[in-house]
């Protein structure tokens, strides 16, 4: 790459200096706001809340809660091809540090991103020593990256997304993507469209890889509270809407009123993707007239409730193993659909909105092996009505995990210098 084409990345690292003072009020102000976990500050700038773990560390990054619970098969891979290996794994969204714990594979530590402030970074680099990087999804952070690539240790790209939209927005700032993904020994996509567009910002080979998500453990559980709950709701036809926004409830609230009045043995397990906009939607159900508990009040819906209203973090694992059918949210909006593999992969057919560009391929994938069904808000009752043949992930799910493995042997390739 020339030096005149470098002049965005050069600009960005000459500015992070200046960055600080910014960064200290941007987090403060968050933490008034409750966006920040006050007993994790100090990851965001860079101090370790817990110590390295011996021998070879792999580091990978994702942005949240659902892109971390997406990379297990990709961890699980790596640990199963080089025993012993620790895993570093880093969110930027605030998300349940506990609902990681109980999801992620053995010998895995889970730390904040710190913000892309030269002091932050160096501190976090200096602390953890990894041996391998590998970001996913589309959260990348110009600074640490070029601080990772500096220290001489391999960087990955993986999982890596890019709709049109997010093109346009980045071709803005073309030197400066062209310059950081330049830096990536390897970058795969999750389907063609990504790719192309990557390979048209970076100037550079992308591969294609297949979905993680369907080779992801199912999510944990407590089987204790499962069979509790599974005698106590005994009779009730249980759906879930889950992760929902303002639009996927305009859709499911009016479907589930129509089908309580018709029998009152339907039951809604409604789980917002925010659970602090619990307030709002308990407005709306009043405004319907539908009888709710509320999981964080420690309510169980009795026979006379039409919602349970999870406004919980951590719990999809025991809501989708009540249900008998989910209804994937983010898909009747701006949202563009959120992952269906989790409600898959625990048996449960599933229903979406049309707006799924987020998991094109996938709800693709799932509609042609006849697990998954587009439908309109006006069509939901009724498709919840009609029966759902039973179909099997099975082949799906292993396909995923074999592609899984042979990604993990490429990036462990790349870490030992044989790529």
């Amino acid at each position: 790459m020339s030096r005149r084409d470098g002049w965005q990345m050069r600009l960005y690292l000459a500015a992070r200096p200046l960055l600080r003072p910014l960064a200290e009020l941007a987090l403060r102000r968050r933490l008034r706001q409750g966006k920040e976990d006050p007993a994790r500050m100090g990851e965001k700038q860079g101090r370790a809340s817990l110590p390295r773990p011996e021998g070879t560390l792999i580091w990978l990054h994702a942005v949240g809660l659902g892109e971390v619970l997406a990379l297990r098969p990709l961890i699980s891979a790596l640990q199963e091809a080089r025993p012993g290996v620790s895993v570093l794994v880093t969110s930027t969204a605030r998300s349940a540090s506990a609902v990681m714990a109980a999801n992620l594979p053995p010998r895995v530590v889970h730390q904040s991103l710190p913000l892309d402030v030269a002091d932050y970074t160096q501190r976090f680099l200096d602390h953890w020593r990894p041996d391998l990087a590998i970001w996913s999804e589309q959260d990348l952070w110009p600074g640490l990256i070029c601080d990772t690539a500096a220290r001489g240790v391999p960087l990955a790209y993986v999982n890596a997304r890019m709709n049109a939209r997010a093109l346009a927005r980045r071709k803005r700032a073309r030197g400066l993507y062209r310059d950081m993904l330049r830096r990536f020994a390897l970058i795969a996509a999750q389907d063609a469209q990504s790719a192309a567009h990557i390979g048209a910002l970076s100037g550079r080979a992308v591969r294609v890889m297949r979905a993680l998500k369907p080779a992801a453990a199912p999510l944990a559980v407590d089987q204790t509270e499962l069979a509790l709950l599974r005698a106590h709701l005994a009779g009730r036809r249980i759906w879930v809407a889950a992760p929902t926004h303002p639009e996927d409830e305009a859709a499911a609230l009016p479907a589930q009123a129509e089908l309580f009045a018709q029998d009152p043995d339907w039951l809604l397990i409604l789980a917002p993707r925010l659970p602090g906009r619990a307030p709002e939607i308990l407005q709306a159900l009043d405004a319907a007239g539908l009888p709710y508990a509320l999981r964080s009040a420690g309510g169980v819906p009795g026979p006379d409730m039409a919602i349970w209203l999870a406004d919980t973090f951590g719990e999809m694992g025991l809501w989708y193993r009540l249900a008998s059918r989910a209804l994937i949210g983010g898909s009747f909006g701006p949202v563009e659909g959120h992952n269906p593999w989790e409600a898959i992969c625990l048996g449960l057919p599933v229903l979406h909105g049309p707006n799924t560009a987020n998991f094109a391929t996938d709800y693709a994938q799932l509609q042609a092996e006849g697990l998954a069904r587009q439908i309109t808000a006006g069509e939901l009752a009724q498709a919840l009505q009609s029966p759902a043949p039973p179909r099997d992930a099975t082949a799906l799910v292993e396909a995923a995990r074999a592609d899984a493995a042979r990604l993990a042997r490429d990036l462990l390739a790349l870490m030992e210098g044989r790529a």
